[in-house]
C-alpha cells in the first residue's frame, strides 16, 4: 500500500521523536518531528501537515495538561481542519477526553502501543481526507447544480412538463423518465432531485447498460471483502451510497431478466444484501428511473418483469423529442453557442438566418444532445463572428451529394444514429444489426456525444 499524508509530531523529549520518526516513516509519505510547540507555527505554514500527534505538557514538572490544550486551540484556530491526535500520559485519561471536547480527534496513552499508535493516526488522517473530499465535492456539485439546471423552454409540451415535475418532485414516488437518446432524461431525474425534499443528500446516477452482468448486484448493492477474487476489501452500493438521497438508473431495459428480481426485492423490502454477507442493510433511497426501452413491449416478450414495472412507474414522465418542441431549438443552440464561444475563447455573436432555418428544420434524432455536439463543432469550426450553414454540418446522411466527402467518423456516427432510429432505441437491437457489442455501441454513443 503506497504511504499517504503528513504526520507533525510535537513532543519534548528527543528519544520520543527519534523513534516516531522511525516507526511512522513505514506508515506515513512524510514525518516532521519538533521538539518545541513554539515551532508549531511555522511548521504548518512551510508544510502541508494533514494530522498533528501532540503532547500535552511541555514544562517540567507541569503536567496540568494546560500547554497541550492552549496549542491544540492554537492549531485549530491556523486551520480547523487538521486533525489533532493528543499524546497523554496514563493517569491523564480524563485530560484526553477534555481535549477531544475542545476539538482534538482521538488520543494515544503513553507508553504506546505501536500498533494502536499507527491505526489512530491512519484514521484521523482518513477523517481528514474524507472531510477534505466531501467539502469538494459539495462544492462541484453546487457548479454542477448551476450548469446544469434543466431548460424548460416555451413549448407547451415543455410547460406542462414542468407543472408535473413540481408537484411530484416533492413526493418519494418511484419515476420511470421515458425519452428518445439524447432528450436529457438524466438531467431531468436531476431536476427532480435538486427540486425534492431530498436535495441536500447525494444524487448517484449509474447507467446499467454500462455494467457487465457479473457486478450487477455488486455494483448497485455491494459487497463484503472476500465475496469474490477481487473483493479486497468491504464496499457499499450504489443504492447504499444513495441513502437518503436519489438513485437514478438509466437504461432500466437493459436489466438482465434474471437480475430483474434481485432489484424487484430490494423495492419490495427496502434493504438490501451485500454480495457475500447475511445481513440485510435498511435503506431509504428514492429511485428514477429512465428508459428508451418500450417497457410494455418488453413484457409482452419475456423480456421483462411486470411487477417490476409497476414498482418504478409510480408516475412516467415522458420527454419529448426535440423535434416536437420547435420552438426550443434556437434558444438551446444560443446557450450551448455562448457557452463553448466562452470555451474556445471565440468571439461569435449568433446564427445567420440560413443556419437558424436548417437548426428548426432538421430531425434531430439525437436530439439536445445532438444539438449541444454539432453547436459545440460549429463554434470550433467557425472562422467568422456568425454560425452559417456551412459551419453546422448538418447533412452527414447516405444521401448526400458525391461531391461531398466524409471521415470514417462521421459515416460510422451516421450509422449509429440510423439504426437507433430503425430500432426505435431498443440498444440490443442496435447492437446486434451493426454487429458489436452493446459495451462498444455505448463507448461509440459516448465518444460521438448522441
Amino acid at each position: 500500500m503506497a504511504k499517504e499524508g503528513t504526520i507533525l509530531v510535537v513532543d519534548d523529549n528527543k528519544a520520543i521523536l527519534s523513534t516516531l520518526n522511525l516507526l511512522l516513516g513505514r506508515y506515513f509519505e512524510r514525518v516532521i518531528t519538533i521538539s518545541s510547540p513554539n515551532l508549531i507555527d511555522v511548521s504548518l505554514r512551510e508544510n502541508k501537515v494533514d494530522v498533528v500527534l501532540l503532547d500535552m505538557n511541555f514544562t517540567s514538572r507541569i503536567n496540568t495538561g494546560n500547554e497541550g490544550l492552549y496549542w491544540l486551540e492554537q492549531i485549530k484556530i491556523y486551520n480547523k481542519e487538521i486533525n489533532v491526535v493528543v499524546f497523554t500520559a496514563y493517569a491523564d485519561v480524563d485530560l484526553a477526553v477534555d481535549a477531544i471536547k475542545r476539538g482534538a480527534t482521538d488520543f494515544v496513552v503513553k507508553p504506546w502501543d505501536n500498533d494502536k499508535l499507527v491505526t489512530t493516526l491512519h484514521s484521523a488522517y482518513n477523517i481528514g481526507k474524507s472531510k477534505r473530499e466531501v467539502k469538494h465535492l459539495k462544492e462541484l456539485k453546487q457548479e454542477f447544480i448551476e450548469e446544469h439546471r434543466m431548460y424548460w423552454g416555451t413549448s407547451p409540451a415543455m410547460r406542462q412538463l414542468l407543472k408535473t415535475i413540481q408537484k411530484v418532485a416533492v413526493t418519494d414516488a418511484n419515476i420511470l423518465i421515458t425519452g428518445e437518446n439524447g432528450t436529457g432524461k438524466e438531467m431531468l431525474a436531476r431536476e427532480i432531485h435538486i427540486l425534492s425534499n431530498r436535495r441536500d443528500e447525494i444524487f448517484v446516477g449509474i447507467d446499467i447498460g454500462s455494467i457487465t452482468e457479473t457486478l450487477f448486484e455488486s455494483e448497485l448493492f455491494g459487497h463484503v471483502k472476500g465475496a469474490f477474487t477481487d473483493a479486497r476489501s468491504d464496499r457499499a452500493g450504489k443504492f447504499e451510497v444513495a441513502h437518503g438521497g436519489t438513485l437514478f438508473l438509466d437504461e432500466v431495459g437493459n436489466i438482465p431478466y434474471h437480475l430483474q428480481s434481485k432489484l424487484l426485492t430490494v423495492l419490495q423490502s427496502s434493504r438490501i444484501v451485500r454480495v457475500g454477507s447475511n445481513s440485510s442493510l435498511a435503506i431509504n433511497t428514492r429511485l428514477v428511473c429512465a428508459t428508451n426501452s418500450n417497457l410494455t413491449k418488453m413484457i409482452e416478450e419475456g423480456a421483462f418483469r411486470e411487477d417490476l414495472l409497476y414498482r418504478i412507474n409510480t408516475i412516467h414522465i415522458e420527454i419529448p423529442a426535440l423535434r416536437e418542441r420547435k420552438e426550443d431549438i434556437i434558444p438551446l443552440a444560443e446557450m450551448f453557442l455562448s457557452k463553448y464561444a466562452i470555451k474556445y475563447h471565440k468571439t461569435i455573436n449568433g446564427f445567420d438566418e440560413g443556419a437558424r432555418k436548417d437548426m428548426v428544420n432538421y430531425s434531430w434524432q439525437g436530439n439536445i444532445r445532438e444539438l449541444q455536439h454539432t453547436i459545440e463543432k460549429a463554434v470550433i469550426l467557425c472562422d467568422g463572428d456568425v454560425i452559417d450553414t456551412h459551419s453546422l454540418l448538418l447533412k452527414p446522411t447516405y444521401n448526400a451529394p458525391q461531391e461531398t466527402i466524409y471521415t470514417l467518423e462521421a459515416m460510422e456516427q451516421t450509422m449509429i444514429v440510423s439504426a437507433i432510429s430503425r430500432n426505435k432505441g431498443n440498444m440490443s437491437a442496435v447492437a446486434a444489426e451493426l454487429g458489436v457489442t452493446r459495451q462498444t455501441l455505448y463507448n461509440k454513443i459516448k465518444k460521438y456525444g448522441l
